[in-house]
């Protein structure tokens, strides 16, 4: 039921973000040719792109808790993990795209419209820090990558608003490119660590929060228990967890003893909130068809 909750509460938090997102690309737009601003345009555009993935990571997240059916046994959730792949990518795309743009700025520095610059990026720190602060409660991946979507915006409206007030009373244009810059790299570090998470996830990596050798050491000494092997960990979304194991027991082992060990087992791996548990009883003297 926690589950269920947090995964609601993560699509209410990217639609928020989704239409906040929107609306003040619109207002971009609007303003960037009001004053005359091409800077303001092109954020406008990078914001345009953002939406777009918001769109997509709302849907893939409501997507992903449709229950399980004969396609896919486990459900649907690795649908958010796919989201927040895509998203990973377009945001590493979109900061190298920047960082394209940004660098030959620092050989031939461009004036820019101060007054336009610091009224948006008032309003850009408000509304997207906001999309930040409902996002970030969200508890999937994709919600996370997507909060650095909103982070780096923000972050760059901060610079923006930085810049624009020192060139109130300078011309060093140079300013600009140069926060930008770093605020790429900034984000584009966070990001890629996010990337590493979620192809480990994909390839089926033990999740960081579980300790495999400690949960076989646990079931094993579980009494009435030979040996474990076999034992696998991996996750669907990040989040959502399974593990599978198999458990040796005596060959004189009466049903009862069987129950009371699975019981025990369970116990073990109830502690660490797993989604799906299938444990294996073999006898002793029994092949494991695995081996």
């Amino acid at each position: 039921m926690n589950h269920n909750h947090e995964a609601q509460d993560d699509t209410t938090q990217l639609k928020l973000a989704f239409f906040l997102n929107l609306g003040f690309t619109i207002l971009e737009i609007i303003g960037g040719v009001w004053t005359n601003s091409m800077a303001i345009v092109a954020d406008a555009l990078h914001d345009l792109g953002d939406s777009l993935s918001l769109a997509m990571a709302w849907f893939l997240e409501q997507y992903a808790q449709k229950g399980h059916d004969t396609h896919y046994s486990y459900g649907y959730r690795r649908y958010s993990l796919l989201g927040a792949l895509v998203n990973t990518l377009v945001l590493i795309g979109g900061g190298l795209a920047v960082l394209s743009q940004t660098i030959p700025r620092l050989i031939t520095p461009e004036p820019t419209n101060v007054p336009g610059m610091i009224g948006f990026a008032l309003l850009g720190i408000v509304v997207n820090g906001l999309a930040v602060v409902r996002v970030k409660r969200g508890q999937s991946l994709n919600t996370q990558v997507v909060a650095w979507h909103l982070l780096e915006d923000v972050l760059g409206w901060i610079a923006v608003l930085v810049v624009s007030m020192v060139l109130l009373f300078t011309n060093f244009y140079i300013l600009d490119p140069i926060l930008s810059i770093l605020i790429t790299l900034y984000v584009l570090y966070n990001v890629v660590k996010n990337l590493k998470k979620t192809l480990a996830i994909f390839l089926q990596a033990v999740p960081g929060d579980v300790n495999l050798a400690n949960m076989e050491q646990k079931i094993g000494s579980i009494a009435g228990v030979r040996s474990v092997h076999h034992t696998h960990v991996w996750s669907l979304d990040g989040d959502h967890h399974v593990l599978t194991t198999h458990v040796v027991v005596d060959d004189e082992a009466t049903k009862a003893e069987i129950l009371q060990i699975k019981k025990e087992a369970l116990a073990v791996t109830g502690a660490e909130d797993f989604e799906h548990v299938t444990i294996e009883i073999e006898y002793e003297n029994e092949r494991c068809r695995l081996l």
